[in-house]
């Protein structure tokens, strides 16, 4: 694929995804959970195939300069196919959104007015390292009627090629249009920037990745986007925490998969704890490796520990690195939430409802959470079946998106002859 060829590859597409936006709109929920049962099908008789072929990705891996936990998002195993595969058994268990009548109201004259459910159309979805999502995005764009244009991370090439193939299959297989799911085949990266320009075909863009990525993209697109720049997320150790939840909790949030973006990058505790509970949580994030980067105050309380600067608040360590401060009262630690979080998933641990009720409504993050890991903001946890990413903004979605998010309304009236004067 030469530079010349991008604008019309890329157009072409983006024209296909279009066509089959249109066509898969009236598509029967019983239809496109054919396809879903055909695709769990195909991703359990071909297990051993598509575990050959990421190897191949995971062979290469060093070359693209991986980190670790970029790595681990890359590998497929039995029990991660395993997985998408539940994750698909999910996403059919849901009702069809589509044509689901939100709201209605008849009018004096007799006017009957409802608002009811429609897909966005076409989305473009750019992602990094991990080929799940492959099967996760394609899942969702068609089970809510949009048609999908994927375009995965050279890293994952020879795996979501793969999948690519399945979905293509099964597609075919119940009488669904191809189209409807397509693979970026080229990993030249100006070709997202030409999809970018194509706001009259592509409806919406999500990208999931780095941050340089979702800025060039928040940057370039001519449509709407669905995003989060950084997953800067808080544990605070309110004043009445108890001792083996805060620390269960807190080790949760940072250790289970510490590459992700629910993974809690900040430490809160109420100084009421320091001599009660911090040591002891503190004992078990350094039993797990965790390197704290401590205020003043918690610096002269960890051994091992190191000085935090102003940007350790801020950062997304995507590793077991984790930031500590010590706050006299919630109100420092919502103002500090404020000031150094991403507005994504924030945690706190109590057990006092009245703490609870003014965290939950003063911290103003896409998912805050009482008494549980931050880990829990996601699409199959939440019960959605699975996401196409999470997004920090306002607009439109919120949180983790799944079904509902890849749809939008339109109203719809029933009338018998009236006009209006």
């Amino acid at each position: 694929m030469t530079e010349l060829d991008l604008p019309q590859y890329t157009q072409l597409l983006a024209q296909q995804a279009r066509d089959a936006s249109r066509k898969l709109v009236s598509a029967s929920g019983d239809q496109k959970n054919a396809w879903l049962r055909r695709m769990i099908e195909l991703i359990r008789q071909r297990t051993p195939e598509l575990l050959e072929v990421n190897a191949k990705d995971l062979e290469q891996a060093p070359t693209y300069g991986l980190a670790e936990a970029s790595i681990d998002r890359l590998r497929l195993t039995e029990a991660r196919l395993e997985g998408i595969a539940t994750a698909l058994e999910e996403i059919i268990a849901l009702p069809n959104p589509i044509g689901e009548v939100i709201g209605s109201n008849m009018r004096p004259n007799g006017l009957l007015v409802t608002r009811v459910r429609v897909p966005l159309g076409v989305v473009f979805f750019i992602y990094e390292s991990r080929p799940n999502v492959t099967i996760d995005a394609a899942a969702l764009c068609v089970k809510s009627g949009n048609a999908v244009i994927l375009r995965g991370g050279k890293e994952a090439f020879h795996s979501n090629m793969a999948f690519y193939a399945l979905l293509q299959q099964g597609l075919k297989d119940v009488g669904l249009p191809e189209q409807a799911v397509q693979l970026v085949e080229t990993t030249d990266r100006e070709a997202v920037g030409h999809f970018l320009k194509l706001s009259e075909y592509i409806d919406v863009t999500i990208p999931r990745g780095g941050k340089g990525l979702i800025e060039r993209v928040a940057r370039d697109a001519t449509m709407p986007v669905i995003k989060h720049f950084d997953g800067v997320c808080h544990v605070y150790l309110d004043k009445s925490a108890e001792l083996e939840p805060a620390k269960s909790i807190t080790v949760n949030s940072k250790c289970q998969r510490p590459g992700v973006c629910n993974a809690a990058e900040s430490l809160l505790v109420h100084t009421d704890l320091v001599e009660t509970v911090f040591p002891a949580v503190v004992q078990a994030l350094v039993e797990q490796g965790v390197e704290l980067r401590c205020c003043p105050r918690s610096l002269e309380l960890v051994s091992g520990g190191k000085p935090a600067t102003e940007e350790d608040y801020a950062t997304e360590y995507g590793a077991k690195i984790m930031s500590v401060k010590i706050v006299n009262d919630m109100d420092e630690a919502i103002s500090r939430i404020h000031k150094y979080g991403s507005g994504h998933t924030e945690s706190i641990i109590t057990t006092e409802l009245a703490a609870a009720e003014k965290f939950t409504t003063e911290v103003d993050s896409a998912a805050v959470i009482v008494n549980a890991s931050t880990r829990f903001n996601d699409g199959g946890e939440f019960g959605l079946g699975a996401e196409i990413g999470i997004s920090t903004d306002k607009f439109h979605a919120r949180g983790p998106c799944g079904l509902h998010e890849l749809t939008s309304y339109k109203y719809v009236a029933h009338g018998a002859g009236q006009i209006r004067g």
